[in-house]
């Protein structure tokens, strides 16, 4: 696909559109008090932060990547989870610099722009609305409205179900091997950014991956990179 023939953009949330951590963590380790358990340092819950919610739950609670809680644990910690980040939610989140301007960029090109996050619909919403990003997007899609989470290509097949493009019309935009895996999969191609978590892991070891075109720093570098590359519409752009 040329970049001329793109007609959207997939955005993912955690680590790409905002440094969700800090509020991750302060929930996580609130439902380890919960269980009697000390706190994990910050860098430690954001390395796990990227299969969503129910798998920090299992992580956070046995303090394991591969970590699989008790089911009447799990169900237990499930719960104080999701009641501590209802609170937590968007309080100490931070949306990286100019990250408003390179959606809005986006759309004043004519390129339709969605969320795909496997953070769950309760949390997704109410956090894009308090950071004043909801504006932005003609289609979110979290990660309990399919059957399967990134690195399943369901949320991206969805989110281009729902703009009405085809999977080859449109780049995912992330900052993981599940991103990565899931535009693969899709049939989307995908750029990262090195803002994110990627379960601890630096994403320069993914370079060179097929359907990957490119890891630059922030989401705001693959914004430009993207309208460099995609000057077609520019000419009959028009403010949104």
């Amino acid at each position: 696909m040329r970049l001329s023939q793109l007609h959207g953009v997939l955005i993912d949330l955690d680590g790409t559109l905002m440094d969700t951590a800090p509020d991750l963590a302060a929930a996580a380790n609130r439902m380890r008090a919960d269980f009697g358990l000390p706190p994990l340092p910050l860098e430690r819950i954001a390395a796990f932060v990227g299969k969503g919610a129910e798998v920090l739950v299992h992580r956070a609670l046995t303090d394991e990547f591969d970590g699989r809680a008790e089911p009447q644990a799990f169900a237990r910690g499930r719960a104080s989870f999701y009641a501590h980040y209802t609170v937590e939610n968007g309080v100490q989140a931070i949306v990286f610099d100019r990250v408003p301007q390179a959606l809005q960029e986006l759309r004043r090109r004519g390129l339709k722009v969605a969320c795909v996050t496997n953070k769950p619909k309760e949390f997704t919403l109410p956090l894009l609305a308090k950071m004043d990003l909801a504006r932005y997007f003609d289609a979110v899609v979290a990660g309990d409205e399919v059957a399967e989470k990134k690195p399943h290509p369901a949320l991206l097949l969805e989110a281009c179900r729902r703009m009405r493009l085809t999977p080859a019309e449109v780049m995912l935009i992330g900052d993981s091997v599940n991103d990565a895996q899931a535009a693969g999969a899709a049939g989307c191609r995908c750029m990262l950014v090195e803002t994110g978590y990627n379960e601890g892991e630096g994403v320069a070891a993914l370079a060179g991956a097929p359907g990957l075109d490119a890891i630059v720093a922030t989401l705001v570098e693959a914004v430009q990179w993207i309208l460099q590359r995609h000057p077609a519409r520019a000419q009959n752009a028009t403010t949104q």
